[in-house]
């Protein structure tokens, strides 16, 4: 993999954000003193007068974009996994979700790849508290091409979006002619009969991985990148769950309220099916090198591929 290009999915939202401001002027990027770490520098540097330090308070961010949407602007609304959807979640739920104003959220730095940061600022629960707010769409991009192709989305689409970025450089998996970016809408990667293998950003490529060593054995596995936790692409889940009858999750987020429970959901009431949901086990995060926690916490190829193996040998 070392010939493969890598960079962190912030950077695509940070030069989309660049290409959507100059296509409106009612784009507007607000920060929290993170400018540098989101990627949104990149927008006050081209528009500074439609850029907005917040300082540290996520809470009257949140606030600010909401005014700023009702007022008829496309604001988008930047900070760390940690403080948008933790520190900020009654303003997101009560600000802008209650009253369906167009405010999307750029999330970075989320998950265990946040590294040395430790656990305090790796959020792996921003999703199931994202998800559990009526209205709210979640998108969770695998790569720096289907993040700025997301954050382009968001801001055609009117109403709220989460939009979550990782701070960790990940192979560009989505670099091709036939791509095509539909929130909602999952992507079969590779086809498969023996199992289907449903992943959500950075951990696509760790599946795709994961996948190419199974297929040296004679497993036939599938792989769906779903970029859209919610609304979930309920009829791809089903049909391949009906397909391979046996399903894995594989997310850098909590196993509790994810991708994983989202798929869980939906399987058990349409097409119940045998689920192994590989994530953050109810555990906080450690400080450490990004890819070191990847490996310890089973989310590389390797250990995605051993916990698949180990799951369809039961």
């Amino acid at each position: 993999m070392s010939d493969v290009k890598k960079y962190a999915t912030r950077e695509g939202y940070g030069k989309a954000l660049i290409e959507l401001g100059k296509q409106d002027k009612r784009i507007v990027v607000l920060d929290a003193d993170l400018a540098a770490a989101t990627k949104t520098g990149m927008f006050k540097k081209e528009f500074p007068e439609r850029h907005i330090d917040c300082g540290i308070a996520e809470q009257n961010m949140m606030g600010i974009a909401a005014g700023l949407a009702a007022a008829g602007m496309v604001p988008f609304a930047s900070s760390f996994a940690m403080f948008a959807a933790g520190r900020a979640y009654e303003q997101v739920r009560n600000s802008i979700a209650y009253p369906g104003l167009n405010v999307k959220i750029g999330a970075s730095h989320a998950g265990i790849s946040v590294g040395e940061d430790g656990p305090t600022h790796q959020c792996n629960e921003d999703i199931a508290l994202m998800r559990s707010i009526p209205s709210m769409t979640i998108i969770n991009p695998s790569d720096v091409v289907e993040a700025a192709a997301a954050t382009k989305a968001a801001a055609a689409y009117y109403g709220p979006v989460y939009l979550r970025f990782g701070r960790l450089a990940v192979p560009v998996i989505n670099d091709r002619p036939d791509y095509k970016f539909e929130i909602g809408k999952g992507i079969v990667l590779r086809e498969g009969t023996d199992v289907t293998i449903v992943a959500t950003g950075l951990t696509v490529a760790s599946s795709l991985e994961a996948a190419d060593r199974l297929a040296a054995e004679g497993v036939s596995a599938k792989v769906i990148n779903i970029h859209t936790i919610k609304p979930l692409d309920e009829d791809l889940i089903v049909a391949a769950a009906k397909e391979t009858g046996k399903v894995v999750t594989v997310e850098e987020h909590s196993t509790i309220g994810g991708l994983g429970s989202a798929v869980c959901d939906c399987l058990s009431e349409k097409a119940p099916t045998r689920v192994k949901k590989i994530g953050i086990h109810d555990v906080y995060g450690e400080s450490g090198p990004a890819v070191a926690l990847l490996h310890k916490y089973g989310l590389d190829g390797e250990g995605v591929y051993t916990q698949v193996k180990a799951f369809l040998n039961e």
